[in-house]
């Protein structure tokens, strides 16, 4: 595969590390000295830059070479930022507003097991949305993520989303334990594509975890530009690569 020019990209919570949590030392060491003579890495998620650079131990931007927060609608490259978009200029202040007031109103009638803070969190390219609120503990994740798996509070608030804004031309989608992402239709992962198009790569291969309909690597695993990897956690991740790589 040497004569190849090959991208592995990798999404972050699920496929680098366990939701929100910090990446293992043992899989950080792993993919800089053993899977980095070997390809290009990058890494593309939903969260803002800060997030994700805690996650990876910091110095995100020297470790990785291209690195994508929300969704690709900011892009770094060799750890320059090269462009960005945002929801304000693409919705408009008015409909935004009216989204976040119609969000929170929809928060505020539904009871769960327990509610904290932070429900609406505004990033570059979308909105994130968590019923239980972000600010809640690591036990209180835990339980909200198994508590939704059986009453589907994410995926009817998204329903209802849809029935109430049919033409403002938004997608929704589940990623992580807590939350789901609302942002302009094509600004799924696939977006920071675009950007990879003409750097000269035979092939991206793309790692996730929430690759079902739905999910929030379902776009692009599925994208015709990109061979997709789906992993059931980081040791599933390091594994995929061993095999790939033959190490």
């Amino acid at each position: 595969m040497s004569s190849v020019k090959l991208l592995c990209l990798f999404d972050v919570d699920g496929t680098l590390t366990k939701p929100r949590n910090v990446i293992q030392t043992e899989l950080f060491d792993f993919l800089q000295n053993q899977v980095k003579p070997l390809c290009t890495l990058g890494l593309v998620g939903g969260s803002d830059l800060k997030k994700i650079d805690e996650q990876m131990n910091g110095d995100v931007l020297n470790n990785f070479d291209y690195v994508y927060p929300e969704n690709g609608l900011i892009q770094f490259k060799n750890g320059k930022e090269i462009g960005r978009q945002s929801i304000q200029k693409f919705l408009g202040e008015d409909v935004l507003q009216t989204l976040i007031n119609y969000v929170l109103k929809y928060l505020s009638n539904i009871t769960l097991p327990v509610k904290r803070g932070t429900f609406v969190e505004f990033r570059a390219g979308m909105l994130n949305i968590s019923p239980i609120g972000r600010s809640c503990s690591q036990e209180e994740r835990d339980a909200f993520e198994k508590y939704d798996k059986e009453h589907n509070v994410r995926k009817s608030m998204i329903e209802d989303l849809k029935r109430q804004f049919p033409d403002i031309g938004m997608t929704y989608s589940i990623g992580g334990q807590i939350s789901f992402d609302a942002f302009p239709n094509g600004w799924d992962k696939t977006y920071c594509l675009k950007h990879l198009e003409n750097e000269g790569f035979d092939e991206i291969h793309f790692f996730g975890d929430k690759t079902d309909k739905g999910g929030n690597d379902y776009e692009i695993f599925n994208d015709s530009r990109v061979i997709g990897h789906r992993v059931v956690g980081p040791h599933d991740t390091k594994k995929q690569l061993e095999q790939m790589f033959n190490l």
